[in-house]
């Protein structure tokens, strides 16, 4: 699906993003003969297990059995030549003669794959070996998958196919030369066919439509990508699927009249005014059962204001990336128009702006108060985050919200505990918790429920005003977490999510699109039906 981001008039740097189509490819569950299948690559999944030889060299495996015999043992030959031995991570790509396809690979699963993120993965691998190829038609096939479940089957199916469309997606919009990918269909055989497995490949299209608008967002810098542009591309969702979304964006002069003072003081420094966008989303049909809120952080840019962000390890250059927040709760709004959920109203919250330094700005020491009436002092202007959502969470719940769920690259100290892989969640919610790690699960992405520790909030006093906006060095995801629950109402289960880690690729240098695909099925789980 082609995206362009909306364009500046006058963007900084004369820099805009091509207009590149996403790639198209058309997933089907297909029972057919392995080797009799016609297309470039037939990608076998392989644990260490299925490699197994008989007395002869040969493979005990059925599948694996069923294809060497009609290569001659070249499998087997191969698989120990190259020391291929099915770990995670290992492939290997065969041209040949003898089957239907023109290739044959074998991609290790490790010692077992149980789980959505290993079949993502081998999704992605399949991805690799077809851009390495230049294949367009590739069959997909497990050499174990008797005794699965319906259930396991289907998520399978759904895993594989994500990893499959997200592996092929390259963001080459801002490269003055790039190559497309020539996959078109891909066949997934062995796990059943029906009208289920289709809608469950049609659902993996649409969260991956949403998790790539998501990475294209974070991409985009923030010379392209200013809070107004982030508006825009907000306003084309709404009106791309108008029959069950609406948009409302307030400036600057609509937030003073609903005093939100904490998020207009940190967009006082910037030349490109503020944007706050509310989008809503309502079922085509049917009754609402329950009103659910996503709020995501969106500072198209981060400086760090007067407390700038200086020497090793501060990462500037990439704080383009500290929307990661809002661009999930985005790409998780374009899933959810393509899948129109029955039962379930949703409020998608961004508060977005930039975070610079002029003689506007907001300075440390100053003292800010948020539309719920709270005041703030100001001790550094570099966990400016914290005041954005401030007032975007009391605006969620003003909204009658009975759930609201949170994203933010908020804290290095995240990052500092779990690495880069892995976002923290708070909440006082047991309930919650367990709605969200299970959504989580489905999607195979990796969450870490962290403390709200009460007594940490010491640390967050002021002498002059209620609170300040950061405490010490340590805890500081935990005390975050506490500063953003003094503005959600009591009578609203909320959970905070620190993806600060996980929103960013630092090999690939590009972004994961986190939280999407988690957002989508934990609204389908609020949701009547899925």
């Amino acid at each position: 699906m082609a995206h362009t981001l909306a364009r500046a008039t006058a963007t900084l740097g004369l820099t805009h993003p091509s207009n590149i189509d996403s790639p198209k490819i058309s997933f089907a569950a297909k029972e057919v003969d392995v080797t009799e299948w016609k297309g470039d690559i037939l990608a076998v999944g392989v644990t260490e297990k299925d490699l197994a030889k008989d007395g002869k060299s040969g493979f005990e495996n059925p599948i694996l059995k069923k294809i060497d015999s009609k290569l001659g043992g070249l499998l087997a030959e191969a698989s120990s030549e190259e020391d291929f031995s099915g770990k995670a991570g290992q492939s290997t790509v065969l041209r040949i003669t003898g089957l239907g396809s023109k290739r044959i690979g074998l991609i290790g699963l490790g010692q077992s794959a149980s789980n959505t993120a290993a079949f993502k993965t081998f999704g992605e691998a399949v991805a690799a070996a077809a851009k390495s190829a230049q294949a367009s038609n590739v069959a997909v096939v497990l050499a174990s998958s008797e005794g699965l479940s319906k259930e396991t089957k289907l998520s399978t199916a759904y895993a594989i196919a994500t990893g499959t469309a997200l592996g092929i997606f390259e963001d080459n919009r801002y490269k003055s030369e790039s190559k497309k990918s020539a996959l078109s269909s891909v066949d997934i055989i062995g796990l059943g066919t029906g009208p289920e497995l289709e809608k469950k490949l049609k659902y993996a299209g649409d969260v991956s439509s949403g998790v790539i608008f998501g990475r294209e967002l974070v991409n985009s810098p923030a010379n392209v990508l200013t809070p107004g542009v982030l508006a825009e591309e907000a306003s084309k969702i709404a009106s791309e699927y108008s029959d069950v979304f609406t948009a409302k964006i307030l400036d600057a002069e609509q937030c003073k009249e609903l005093k939100m003072g904490s998020y207009l003081g940190v967009a006082a420094a910037s030349e490109n005014p503020p944007h706050f966008i509310h989008l809503c989303y309502k079922p085509p049909s049917g009754n609402v059962n329950v009103k659910l809120a996503l709020v995501g952080k969106g500072l198209t840019f981060d400086s760090g204001g007067y407390n700038i962000k200086t020497g090793p390890g501060c990462s500037i250059e990439l704080m383009k990336f500290d929307m990661g927040g809002s661009a999930a709760v985005l790409g998780a709004a374009k899933a959810l128009g393509q899948i129109k959920p029955l039962g379930v109203e949703v409020h998608f919250v961004v508060a977005a702006c930039e975070n610079m330094i002029s003689g506007k700005g907001m300075r440390p020491g100053d003292i800010v108060t948020a539309s719920n009436g709270k005041t703030i002092e100001v001790n550094n202007t570099d966990a400016e985050g914290r005041l954005t959502l401030a007032d975007a969470l009391v605006y969620a719940c003003n909204q009658g919200v009975e759930k609201i769920v949170d994203l933010a690259t908020l804290t290095g100290a995240c990052v500092v505990a779990l690495g880069p892989s892995i976002a923290g969640i708070f909440t006082p919610s047991d309930e919650l918790a367990k709605e969200v790690v299970e959504a989580s699960e489905v999607s195979g992405e990796k969450l870490w429920r962290m403390p709200l520790e009460d007594s940490y909030w010491e640390s967050m006093k002021s002498g002059v005003a209620d609170m300040v906006n950061t405490g010490g060095r340590q805890g500081g995801a935990i005390t975050a977490a506490l500063f953003l629950r003094q503005f959600v109402d009591e009578k609203v289960q909320w959970m905070h999510i620190d993806l600060a880690g996980p929103v960013w690729n630092e090999k690939k240098r590009a972004a994961t699109g986190f939280g999407v695909a988690t957002l989508v099925e934990w609204v389908l789980k609020n949701a009547s039906q899925k």
